[in-house]
This record gives C-alpha cells, structure tokens and sequence, in this order.
C-alpha cells in the first residue's frame, strides 16, 4: 500500500514540474520590460536625457538645429541689416515675368505675376565648407534672417503665392551669399492715355524700391544689367507687347530722403481688329444705311422718316455701348470723334430729308397759288401716299393771254429799238450772267428733287474724305 501511494506520488511531480519551469522561465522578462517601461517613464517626468535612438528618429527637428548652429543665427542680431553703421549694402534684383494677367481700362491697371530674385551677401550667415555647395531653404527660415523690405510703388493689391507653401526660397552659399526668391502677383497702377484710343500705345512700368532703407543704407541695382529682366512668351487678348526694359533711377521723399528705384518698363500696342469688327464696321453700315433715302422718292414720307429715326437710333446705342466700358475721361478719344462724326452724318441726312420735304411742300404750294394745279388737286394726300407720284402728272392749263394796253406797245416799241440799237454778238463770244446766291437757293426751293440728286454725290465724298484723314492722323 505504502508502495502504491509513493508511485502515486512521484507520477503527480512529473506532471507538475514542467508547468512550473515555464512560468519561471517567463517572469524576469516581463518584470525586466516593466522595469525598462518604468524607468523610462521617470525619467520623462524628472527631466531625464532622452535616450539617442528616440533623438535619431526626430530627423526634421535635428537637421533644423544643425541648420541654424551652422549658420549662427542665435549669435547675430538679424533685426539689422549686414554692415550696419558701414556703407550701404548692396542688392542685385533679377526679375523674370511669368504672365500679365489683366489690362483694366476702367480702373487704368495691370495685374502682373513675376517671380521676384534678391542677391546679396551676408558675411553673418557664412559657413565653412569643403565641398563649397549651397543650402537651400524654404520660407520658414526665411522669418529667422534679415531680407531687404523691397516693395512695390503705386501697387494696389500684392501677395506671394501660398500653394501648396509659400514660394519662397533661401539659398545660402558658404562664402555668405544669398539668393531670395519669392513668386508674386501684384497689382499696379499704369497712368494710361486713351486720347488716341483704340488706336493708342500705352506706357506701362512697375517700380521697386526699398521702404525703411534709403540709398545711404541699401543700394538697389539691376543684376544682370538689361540681361536682369527675362519674360516668358507672354500673349494678350487685346494688346501686343512691343517692348520690355529695366531702367533706374532715384525717388526723393521730403521727409526720408533720396531711394534708389528700379523700373520694369513694357510697351503695349492695341490689337485694332477687335475694335473693327465691334464699332468701326457697324458705323460705316449705319452711315450707308441712311444714305438709302436719297434715292427713295421724296413723297415717301413714311419710309424715309423711319429709315431716319432707325439709324439715328442705332448711332446713339453703339455710342452709349463704347462709353460704358471705357473711364470718365476729360477729354476726347480718337473713337469719340469718328463715332460723332458719323453720327453727325446720320443726322444731317434726316435734316435733308426735312429740308427736302419743306422745299416741295413750297413749290406746290406756289403752284397751287398761281393756278398751275387744279382745285381738286390735294397736295397732302399726294405727298403722303403716293409714293410715285411726279408733277408731270399734273394736267397744268397755260395762262390766258394779256390784254394789250398803250403802255404795253409803247413797252414793246422800247424793247425793239434797244434790241436794234444794240449790235449782234460776234461769233466766239458768249453770254455771262452772274446769278447770286439769292436766285440760286430760289432755283434749288423751286426745284426740291435736286437737293437728293446733290446729296447722293456730296454725302459719299465727305463721308470717303473724312476717313482718309481719321485713319492717317491715328494709324
């Protein structure tokens, strides 16, 4: 029996004893990670060093003060320009032009893009190097240095592009130059003059100058001489850019003094044909049109009339449509004066219908009086609705004969012996009356339908000379 229990025994501690093993052989670990766990955490909270491999994986932080220990910027005081006290420092300005936006006749402004390089040097942020490369950095480091406070004169609205950062860039050579880029678009005003408009040529400049630093502290000046102002191909809807050049020169400010001032000079010439299509040709037509009504007959007064009013009317649209989208100016543009004179054309042709009417209603009014048309005759009906209606029509009786008086034989008799006493007109001479202008106009009011005949010639003529000399003082 004793034999049997201690068998039962041993066989019950060959089953526990690998169990108890395996949690023994598992217990200083874990208390080994928690202690690790533990004593990292006390010394974050106590101040401890982080331990380097944490350090290490913080790259962006790391490589960021590297930067700034290399370049010293805690040892310098950046809120003063390089050589303060010193003579001024130079600044080289290098301008390239990506687009020109817009052209506002209205508000007599351009909005430009432009990508804006400053070169400089700063012996303050020179660092040693064996390899002689530069370091390259974006706007973040920018805000740690001192940059020149260049701006922009007369501008309305500016601001540096942001997408997806801010376009800036920082270069750094060893020897303490620097490259400062930055993409703007600004907004400017250009004094633009449209007394020849749409056939003018505008003057446009943008102009840089520094704002704190006048010219005993910071000089400005074109890089690369005229090399220093580069453009893309740049394509406008009404204008052609004849011309782009940088210039200097110097502002003086009463209370600050003289600055320095760079200029970025363009020169834009209007595309006419847009212009043409749009106001010129549609003047013409209109001016043709009213021409039409010097040959429709002079009875027609329905048909003339509202030929009349129509391109009179048509005029006065075409005229308030260009004035709308031009400025209030002083004085008189180029397209002004053609679009009046047309219009002037137009008017003077429904004042000759009215002259011409008048001038028949006259005449057979006369008519009418001496007993040339018959009683039953009614001139207004005729005039306004025959429109074919001609005087030959009218079935005219000659006058009767007056009687003869002594004083008509003795006028008579006179008249003979005059014409006896008087010798003959020799062959090769002629007769010359001068009629004045008094018996002309009578002749023309006697004799109305001429006046259309006249204007059919004189209205093309003047209209044709008036053109020749518009497009050759302004072409």
């Amino acid at each position: 029996m004793n034999l049997v229990l201690l068998a039962f025994r041993l066989m019950c501690l060959a089953w526990l004893w690998p169990v108890t093993l395996l949690n023994g052989s598992h217990q200083p670990n874990k208390m080994r990670h928690k202690d690790v766990y533990l004593g990292e955490n006390s010394k974050n909270q106590h101040g401890g060093r982080i331990d380097f491999k944490m350090k290490k994986s913080d790259s962006t932080k790391s490589l960021l003060i590297k930067s700034e220990q290399l370049l010293r910027i805690e040892d310098h005081d950046f809120a003063m320009r390089p050589g303060f006290g010193g003579a001024a420092i130079p600044v080289g300005i290098d301008v390239q032009v990506e687009s020109i936006d817009s052209i506002s006749e209205v508000n007599m402004d351009f909005t430009m893009t432009l990508y804006l390089r400053h070169y400089w040097q700063d012996d303050r942020l020179a660092f040693p190097s064996s390899s002689k490369k530069s370091r390259t950095f974006d706007a973040r480091l920018v805000k740690k240095i001192w940059v020149p406070d260049v701006f922009f004169v007369h501008s309305k609205r500016s601001f540096i592009h942001d997408t997806t950062m801010e376009n800036i860039m920082l270069r750094v050579y060893p020897d303490g130059n620097i490259l400062y880029s930055v993409r703007i678009t600004v907004t400017a005003l250009c004094a633009m003059d449209f007394s020849s408009f749409p056939l003018d040529t505008q003057k446009c400049s943008l102009e840089l100058e520094s704002y704190a630093y006048n010219e005993n502290d910071l000089m400005l000046y074109w890089k690369n001489g005229n090399d220093s102002l580069r453009t893309d191909e740049i394509v406008l809807s009404q204008f052609f850019i004849e011309e782009f050049h940088p210039s200097y020169g110097l502002a003086f400010y009463s209370s600050t003094g003289w600055y320095n001032r760079l200029y970025i000079n363009f020169i834009l010439r209007r595309h006419i044909f847009f212009f043409m299509l749009q106001t010129y040709f549609p003047t013409m037509l209109m001016v043709m049109l009213s021409w039409v009504s010097f040959w429709i007959d002079r009875r027609a007064v329905p048909a003339r009339v509202s030929l009349g009013i129509t391109t009179v009317l048509t005029m006065s649209t075409i005229i308030t449509g260009v004035s709308a989208s031009m400025p209030q100016v002083s004085y008189v543009k180029a397209v002004d004066i053609y679009l009046w004179a047309s219009f002037l054309f137009v008017f003077l042709s429904v004042i000759e219908y009215a002259a011409v009417n008048y001038f028949t209603t006259v005449e057979e009014m006369k008519k009418l009086k001496g007993g040339k048309i018959p009683a039953d005759f009614n001139a207004t009906q005729t005039m306004a609705f025959d429109g074919c209606y001609h005087d030959n029509d009218i079935d005219l009786t000659p006058f009767p004969e007056l009687p003869s008086t002594p004083n008509t034989e003795r006028s008579r008799t006179a008249t003979s012996r005059n014409s006896a006493a008087e010798p003959p007109p020799t062959e090769g001479t002629r007769l010359r009356r001068k009629k004045s202008i008094k018996h002309n106009l009578s002749f023309i009011m006697s004799n109305s339908y001429m006046i259309d005949s006249y204007s059919r010639v004189i209205f093309p003529m003047t209209y044709l000379l008036f053109n020749i000399i518009y497009w050759s003082l302004y072409s």
